[in-house]
C-alpha cells in the first residue's frame, strides 16, 4: 500500500475535523457545540484540532465559509441553466431553496442562524452572515433587472425576505408546500414589480 503524503494525511484531519464540527453546529447550534466535543466526535488529539484552527472561531468561520460556497454552487448551477430566461431562473431557484426548506431535518439558514447566535456585530461569524445574505439581495437584484422590474432593488429585498423567511419558517410547512409558497408569493411580488406590456 502505497504512503500518503504528510500534507496529504493532514488535509485529511482537517477535513475531519471541519466536517464533524460542521455538523454539529448545525445540528445543535454553534455556541451548544464546545471544543472538546468536535475533538470527541473526529477522533483527533486537541493539538491536532489547533493545528488546524486557532480557535473556536476560526472553526466557526470556516464551517460558515464552507456552508456559503456550497449555496452559491448550488445558485450558480440553477442560473446557468437558465441564463436565458430570467422567469425560469427564479422559479427553478425557488424550487431548490423550497425543497431544501421543506425538509423534515432542516434546522435553517446556517448564516441566518449564525446572526441569531452572534448579535456581536464585529464578529467574524456574524460578518460572514451579512456578506453571505448581502450578496443574495445583490444577485436577485441583477435577476430583478433582467425581469425588467420598474425598482429592481426594490423587488430584490422582498425576494429577499421571501426566501428568508422561507428559511426561517421551515417548522410549520405542511409536507410538500413550501415550493409551492415561495412560487405563489413571488408571482404575487413580480405582477405587483413588474410592468405589463401596452
Amino acid at each position: 500500500m502505497a504512503k500518503r503524503h504528510p500534507n496529504e494525511a493532514d488535509n485529511d484531519v482537517r477535513s475531519r475535523i471541519l466536517k464533524t464540527a460542521s455538523s454539529l453546529f448545525y445540528k445543535r447550534g454553534v455556541r451548544a457545540v464546545g471544543i472538546d466535543l468536535v475533538i470527541e466526535e473526529a477522533g483527533v488529539a486537541k493539538a491536532s484540532l489547533y493545528r488546524h484552527f486557532e480557535s473556536k472561531d476560526d472553526l466557526i468561520v470556516a464551517f460558515l465559509e464552507v456552508a456559503d460556497r456550497n449555496f452559491w454552487i448550488a445558485w450558480d448551477l440553477v442560473a446557468e441553466t437558465h441564463a436565458s430566461d430570467p422567469r425560469a431562473e427564479l422559479d427553478a431557484h425557488l424550487l431548490w431553496i423550497g425543497q431544501r426548506a421543506g425538509q423534515p431535518n432542516y434546522r435553517g439558514c446556517a448564516q441566518i442562524n449564525a446572526m441569531a447566535e452572534f448579535p456581536d456585530l464585529t464578529h467574524p461569524a456574524r460578518k460572514i452572515a451579512k456578506a453571505h445574505k448581502l450578496e443574495m439581495r445583490r444577485r436577485l437584484g441583477v435577476l430583478a433587472k433582467r425581469l425588467g422590474a420598474e425598482d429592481p432593488d426594490g423587488l430584490a429585498g422582498k425576494l429577499a425576505v421571501l426566501i428568508n423567511g422561507a428559511f426561517v419558517s421551515s417548522q410549520m410547512f405542511k409536507s410538500g408546500e413550501a415550493t409551492g409558497l415561495l412560487r405563489e408569493a413571488a408571482e404575487a411580488l413580480l405582477c405587483a414589480s413588474i410592468p405589463k406590456p401596452a
